[in-house]
């Protein structure tokens, strides 16, 4: 099995199915509500062990009852959790979710100030154990300790540049082989909303490949300085949430098996368009056996 891991943000998800999302102070009835696991490089690293990676989450949680329920959660789903960190005192990252009857969320996030920032706890022992490590922005100092680790024992490396602090983004993304930004980000890290621009601005402070994920319209990246794209399938959305997630962790995974990035793009395009089918965030994560009968009849 490919050995992924995935370094960063674990959440506690309530989400909320309503017809739309408010833009006045309003109170909204809602038609579901579910409990799940949350957070970019958590959903990440359940999107890969569902896809057939041997997948660990190292990261950071309280010592409180969220915390045991996203571990619980995270280990039901077959990643291993031993590279994760419980601080006492500290309340566990947790999100409340609104999901539209168009797919779209909005999505906020509480992060108690308490959660230790410091990474050295981590251990770099088994660091040649993983095919590939893939991280997000939430936690920086975790992030370029497993990154540069990683660099250092020639293990292909992954960045999930969604939206920051632009320091962490600019700083992240130089550390990897593969950065891979929402929207967003990349306009953040570039300076610029046009994406094109965006990703030749940004192309100068990564080392390798650079690209952004487009929703509906697919996935864009410049690989030696030329632009490609994969389009992505058709489908009816359901459900946006975490499927940027499920994107990194089945690129991830794709990467860490030896695939070029054009075949990792297509694989990871369509596990997060199966994602978007399904209700529920990170729960809507296919399996490979979903997501390669989705691509042999496309």
């Amino acid at each position: 099995m490919t050995a992924i891991l995935c370094v960063g943000h674990s959440a506690l998800d309530t989400i909320y199915s309503v017809p739309e999302i408010p833009t006045v102070p309003i109170k909204v009835l809602a038609s579901a509500c579910i409990e799940s696991g949350g957070g970019m490089a958590a959903n990440a690293s359940v999107a890969a062990s569902r896809l057939g990676a041997m997948a660990s989450y190292c990261g950071r949680v309280g010592d409180d009852t969220a915390g045991t329920s996203i571990l619980v959660g995270l280990a039901a789903e077959r990643v291993d959790v031993t590279m994760v960190r419980r601080i006492k005192r500290c309340r566990s990252p947790t999100a409340a979710i609104l999901v539209d009857q168009h797919g779209e969320r909005l999505i906020c996030i509480y992060d108690d100030p308490a959660l230790d920032a410091d990474p050295t706890w981590v251990s770099l022992e088994s660091i040649r154990e993983f095919d590939a490590v893939l991280a997000d922005v939430r936690w920086p100092e975790g992030a370029a300790r497993m990154l540069d680790a990683a660099r250092a024992a020639n293990i292909p490396t992954i960045f999930d540049g969604d939206v920051g602090p632009v320091d962490a983004l600019r700083d992240l993304c130089g550390r990897c082989d593969y950065a891979i930004f929402s929207t967003a980000g990349l306009a953040l890290t570039s300076g610029v909303a046009d994406v094109y621009e965006g990703l030749r601005r940004t192309q100068n402070l990564v080392r390798g490949v650079v690209g952004v994920t487009l929703g509906a319209e697919g996935f864009l990246w410049l690989e030696e300085g030329r632009p490609h794209r994969s389009t992505a399938p058709q489908i009816n959305v359901i459900d946006t949430l975490a499927a940027g997630d499920v994107f990194h962790g089945a690129f991830a995974l794709a990467i860490g098996e030896g695939n070029a990035v054009v075949d990792a793009a297509r694989f990871a395009n369509a596990a997060a368009a199966l994602k978007c089918t399904r209700f529920g965030g990170r729960l809507g994560a296919p399996t490979r056996a979903e997501v390669d009968e989705f691509l042999r009849v496309s």
